[in-house]
Order: C-alpha cells, then sequence, then structure tokens
C-alpha cells in the first residue's frame, strides 16, 4: 500500500537531517574536531552536533509509528496537521537548543512538541490495535 504522506514527511525530515548534518560536519571540518567538541570544548560545535543527534533520536520513532496510523487508514488532514506541526516542532528546537540556556522557549516547545506529537501518535495507534483486536 502506498504511503504518499508519510512519502512526502520523509523527504522533508530526510533533508532536514542532512542539513544538520551539514552544519555539524562543516563546523568539525573548520575546527579541525573530529570526535567530540574539542580541548577545551567548542560548545558552538557541541550545539550543532546534538542537534543533528536529538533530531535522529527522535524523528525516527514518530515517523515509524506515524507510516503505521497512514497504512491503517487514520485520517490524511490528522496526519497532515501531526506532521506539520512536527516541522515546527523541529525548527524550534534546532533554534533553541543552546548550551548555555536550557530553558530556551525554542528549545522548550521543540523538545515539548516533539514529545508531545509522538506521544499523540503512539496512543493513537494503540487505541487504533486494541479496536480493532476488540470489535
Amino acid at each position: 500500500m502506498p504511503l504518499p504522506i508519510t512519502l512526502m514527511y520523509s523527504g522533508i525530515f530526510a533533508i532536514f537531517a542532512l542539513l544538520l548534518s551539514f552544519l555539524a560536519g562543516s563546523a568539525r571540518g573548520k575546527s579541525g574536531v573530529s570526535i567530540l567538541y574539542g580541548d577545551p570544548a567548542d560548545m558552538k560545535l557541541a550545539e550543532k552536533i546534538r542537534r543533528h543527534q536529538n533530531f535522529l533520536e527522535y524523528v525516527p520513532l514518530f515517523l515509524i509509528v506515524f507510516a503505521a496510523l497512514e497504512v491503517n487508514g487514520v485520517s490524511s488532514m490528522f496526519l497532515y496537521i501531526v506532521g506539520d506541526l512536527m516541522i515546527v516542532a523541529r525548527i524550534f528546537h534546532a533554534f533553541g537548543l543552546h548550551h548555555d540556556n536550557m530553558g530556551h522557549i525554542g528549545r522548550l516547545i521543540g523538545a515539548g512538541g516533539t514529545a508531545l506529537l509522538t506521544l499523540v501518535c503512539a496512543c493513537y495507534a494503540i487505541w487504533l490495535s486494541v479496536n480493532e483486536l476488540l470489535f
């Protein structure tokens, strides 16, 4: 079964991941640091690396559940709204993650939005599964 909505969002998120990777990689090249953050630690490099790592920690999980919802016939409107909100959350997170400000509003919106959207999709997936099993 084709998954056109997941296909679109996975493409968008793949480009986003590559952009974050490029930013981290080019910062590594400029600093000459291959692994970790240098000595003394280059905190701007660390931020770029963490932005990329955090994206790779959370977005694939979201996309797996998102695809499962699509294949199980969830409303396309729901998927577009959740997908668009996840793009917004990830942009906020990328701009809000700073080593010296744990409470930056962008980080809070980004991390909270990512967690909330993933949780909503996960709960919806569980509900669909249980509903299918019981009825």
